[in-house]
C-alpha cells in the first residue's frame, strides 16, 4: 500500500448564503489554490474527487472544468456532511491502492438560509429511520428535525449525566475564542458564555441559536499524492501525511438502544476512531490537536466522549477543566468549527483538513498548536457515515 501525503492545501472565506460566488467559482478557487500550494498544474491531476450536498448531479465536473478540461475520472459524492472527508477517503483508496498517484479532492456548498430540509419532496426521504427515532424519543415535531436530532442528544446526555445547559455554552464560547484568530471563518466575533445562554432558544432549555452552526457558503481543497511521486517531483511541502482512516455507517444500535446520542452518531464515531487508533497503534491521549463535527455544541461534547478524550459522562468536567483548548489536553477545533468557521456542508471535510495540515506545517499563525505532531479530525454526516482521518508530520 502507498502512503498517501498531503502535497496541497487551499480554502476561501466562508460567507454567509447570499454573500457568495456561486458554487462552482468556489469549488475552482478553492482547487487552485490547492494546486498553487502543491506546486502542481491542474494536468497533473488523474482522478478527482468532489463533495457537495445541494446540487444537482455532475456539479463536481462544472467547478472543476473552470480549472482544466483533462479528460480525467472525476466522481461526485454526496455522503451528507461527511462529504469532503468522504472525498479525501476515495482519494486516499486511490492513491493506496495504486490506482492513481496524485488526486484532488474538492469540496464545495452554495446554502440557502435557515435549516436543513428535504429537496425531494416526491418520495422517502433516506432519514426517515432517523426521522421515525426523533419522533419517538424527543417528540416537538413543531420544531426543524436536524434541531431536534442534536438538542434530543443533548437532552438525552443531561438527563442521564446531569449536564449542564452552561456547558453546552461553554463549549460555543470557546469555538468563538478560536474563530477570532481565524481569517476564513465567518463569525469571529467572540461570545461569552452568557451571550450564548441568552441568545433566542430554539429548543427551551435545551438549545439556543448560538449553539446551532449557520448556513454557509465556501469551498476548500487538497491534493493527495503518494510518496514516490512526491520524492520523484521534488514537492517539498508534501510534509504530511494520512497516518489512518476509517470510514463507518450505521449499526442496529442506532436505532434499537433507544438513545438520541446514538441516533445521531455515538456509535460510528467510536467505532472508526477505535479503528483509527489501532491503526496508527496510538491512543486518544497522544492527540494533541483535533477538527471535530461540532454542527451543534451538543455534539461536540458527545464527540469528546465518542473518541475516547474523556470517559462516557466525563465531558462536562473535560470542559471545565478547560481540557477543551489550549493548555489542556487537546485543543478542539483551533480553527473555530463548524460553530464558528461556519459549515458548507461539502466543504466542511475538506476545511478540516486544511486546518490540521496547517498546523503540523507549523502555519496556522495564531491558531498554531505548539508541539503539534499528530491530528485527528472527525466528519460526520447522518444517514449515516462518520470519517475519522488521522494525519501525521513525516
Amino acid at each position: 500500500m502507498s502512503k498517501v501525503l498531503v502535497a496541497g492545501i487551499g480554502m476561501i472565506p466562508f460567507t454567509k448564503p447570499g454573500a457568495s460566488e456561486s458554487y462552482h467559482v468556489m469549488g475552482a478557487k478553492a482547487a487552485a489554490l490547492a494546486l498553487e500550494d502543491a506546486g502542481l498544474s491542474y494536468d497533473k491531476i488523474q482522478q478527482a474527487f468532489a463533495g457537495y450536498v445541494y446540487g444537482d448531479s455532475t456539479a463536481g465536473q462544472r467547478a472543476l472544468y473552470c480549472v482544466g478540461m483533462t479528460g480525467i475520472p472525476i466522481v461526485n459524492v454526496n455522503n451528507n456532511c461527511s462529504s469532503g472527508s468522504s472525498a479525501i477517503y476515495l482519494g486516499r483508496q486511490a492513491i493506496a491502492s495504486g490506482a492513481a498517484d496524485c488526486v484532488l479532492a474538492v469540496g464545495f456548498e452554495q446554502m440557502q438560509p435557515g435549516a436543513l430540509g428535504q429537496v425531494f419532496n416526491d418520495r422517502p426521504t433516506p432519514l426517515d429511520l432517523f426521522d421515525a427515532a426523533t419522533d419517538e424519543l424527543v417528540g416537538h415535531k413543531e420544531i426543524p428535525l436536524t434541531l431536534r436530532y442534536f438538542a434530543g442528544a443533548g437532552m438525552a446526555h443531561m438527563k442521564e449525566f446531569g449536564t449542564k445547559l452552561a456547558t453546552f455554552a461553554k463549549v460555543r464560547a470557546k469555538a468563538s475564542r478560536h474563530a477570532a484568530r481565524n481569517p476564513l471563518a465567518i463569525f469571529r466575533k467572540v461570545v461569552t458564555e452568557e451571550e450564548v445562554l441568552q441568545s433566542p432558544p430554539l429548543m427551551p432549555g435545551v438549545l439556543t441559536r448560538l449553539m446551532a452552526c449557520p448556513p454557509t457558503c465556501g469551498a476548500a481543497a487538497a491534493v493527495l499524492v503518494s510518496e514516490k511521486y512526491a520524492k520523484r517531483h521534488g514537492l517539498s511541502g508534501a510534509n504530511v501525511a494520512i497516518v489512518a482512516q476509517a470510514m463507518t455507517t450505521d449499526t442496529p444500535s442506532t436505532f434499537r438502544s433507544g438513545d438520541m446520542r446514538r441516533v445521531v452518531g455515538f456509535d460510528i464515531a467510536k467505532a472508526a476512531a477505535d479503528q483509527v487508533y489501532e491503526q496508527a497503534g496510538i491512543g486518544p491521549k497522544d492527540i494533541k490537536v483535533a477538527e471535530l463535527h461540532d454542527c451543534f455544541a451538543q455534539n461536540e461534547l458527545l464527540t469528546y466522549e465518542a473518541l475516547g478524550f474523556c470517559t462516557e459522562g466525563g465531558a462536562e468536567r473535560f470542559i471545565e477543566d478547560g481540557d477543551n483548548t489550549y493548555g489542556g489536553a487537546v485543543v478542539t477545533n483551533p480553527s473555530g468549527g463548524l460553530l464558528s468557521k461556519g459549515h458548507p456542508l461539502g466543504a466542511t471535510g475538506l476545511a478540516q483538513c486544511y486546518e490540521l495540515v496547517s498546523q503540523l506545517r507549523g502555519r496556522a499563525g495564531d491558531r498554531q498548536v505548539e508541539g503539534a505532531k499528530i491530528a485527528l479530525q472527525h466528519n460526520l454526516g447522518l444517514g449515516g457515515a462518520c470519517v475519522v482521518t488521522l494525519y501525521g508530520r513525516t
